[in-house]
């Protein structure tokens, strides 16, 4: 790669690395232009149509709750999959998280290191360590519609925090 490029043409006089490009094509790299769209619509007497955009809804504002994917906002609650009325919905939490309790690696060692000093060492056996996994599925049905989305549990507490929120969402399903 240190060899300059034997394809330059001898007439440009920049120095130049890597192969040449013909004029007209496109560079390696993102972004290019892309294409202008092969038909542009129009109303009367040629005025371009302007982009349209999902609405907003009306006395959206701030968000007034976020569970994982699912954001409550004035009276809709909005998902991946679009809006829904805030009026009337049901809201479900499942629990699909577990905590487990053992007792860690470094216990051990030092319960069989200082039990040869004292017996002391026996006291490290009593060291526990817990460790949460899994997720919390929340559940919005409103308008006959359905969104679940799922927020890991990041400890035992995790669960009283969404029912919190959830029970928040019901007030103010209401």
């Amino acid at each position: 790669m240190s060899e300059p490029n034997p394809y330059k043409s001898e007439d440009s006089g920049a120095y130049e690395w890597g192969p040449g490009q013909q004029a007209g094509t496109p560079g390696y790299g993102y972004p290019q232009t892309p294409p202008p769209p092969a038909y542009q619509p129009t109303l009367a007497a040629g005025v371009p149509v302007p982009p349209q955009h999902a609405p907003v809804p009306a006395g959206a504002g701030a968000p007034l709750l976020s569970l994982g994917d699912i954001t409550v906002m004035g009276d809709q609650i909005m998902t991946p999959a679009g809006p829904m009325p805030l009026k009337g919905a049901v809201w479900n939490a499942m629990d699909m998280s577990r905590t487990e309790e053992k007792m860690p690696t470094v216990a051990i060692v030092l319960a069989i290191v200082f039990f040869l000093f004292c017996l002391l060492g026996l006291l490290f056996l009593l060291m526990k360590e817990k460790r949460t996994t899994g997720f919390i599925q929340v559940t919005v049905t409103s308008g006959g519609r359905h969104h679940a989305t799922m927020i890991p549990a990041t400890g035992p507490d995790t669960i009283h925090w969404v029912m919190g929120q959830l029970n928040y969402a019901r007030s103010l399903s209401m």
